[in-house]
């Protein structure tokens, strides 16, 4: 089948991405490492024995970042709906978090609050802001709901939110909860994306 030239320019740009050729060479299954990589240079949330919930995590690419920077002392148990090939030195549960069976599972595997939760998730994007916003709001609200369940008091949270309509709700969600609450938009994310990362730190459980 014939691509539109379109679908051509996007398959041409993203061959040519450097995170994309710099994921091929260091061995990350996605460009989006680089983006969890900047993040915990700058906040210092990953070290040696940190227990971490990574949300959305196939195709692994945040998973095997977290596994690099706890040194394998920590506990990292990563979710998703869609499958995944196991990351050494991590555990996977394939499924939806919101079904109390998957939740019940998660929190077993976890053995206990974690330090931190990461969550890259993303809608199936339809190409419409009005469409694709609330969706993108309300999986930043399910991982907020998880981190009221298994996060301790002083924990992190990263995640994945879209800049627009419901952000500035989204922001106060987090300082409800977090002692200081920062926005970075990595150098890995596209210029023309509206991806942002809302960095939650100090959990103060409400």
């Amino acid at each position: 089948m014939k691509r539109s030239k379109s679908s051509a320019k996007w398959l041409r740009d993203h061959e040519n991405d450097e995170f994309v050729q710099r994921a091929r060479r260091e061995g990350y299954r996605s460009r989006a490492s680089y983006k969890l990589l900047e993040i915990d240079d700058k906040f210092r949330l990953l070290s040696p024995g940190t227990r971490v919930v990574d949300l959305g995590a196939a195709p692994g690419g945040w998973t095997q970042v977290a596994a690099q920077r706890t040194g394998g002392q920590g506990r990292i148990v990563a979710l998703d709906i869609l499958p995944m090939e196991p990351v050494a030195g991590t555990v996977f549960i394939q499924g939806d978090f919101t079904e109390e069976s998957v939740l019940d599972e998660l929190i077993r595997v976890v053995g206990g609050p974690v330090d931190l939760v990461i969550s890259d998730m993303a809608p199936n994007m339809s190409g419409m802001k009005a469409v694709d916003q609330p969706r993108q709001a309300y999986l930043v609200e399910l991982a907020v709901d998880l981190v009221d369940k298994v996060l301790r008091p002083g924990g992190n949270l990263v995640v994945k939110c879209f800049e627009g309509e419901g952000i500035g709700d989204i922001r106060e969600m987090f300082r409800s909860r977090f002692d200081k609450v920062s926005n970075v938009k990595p150098k890995a994310s596209r210029g023309k994306s509206r991806e942002i990362y809302l960095v939650g730190c100090g959990f103060r459980p409400i």
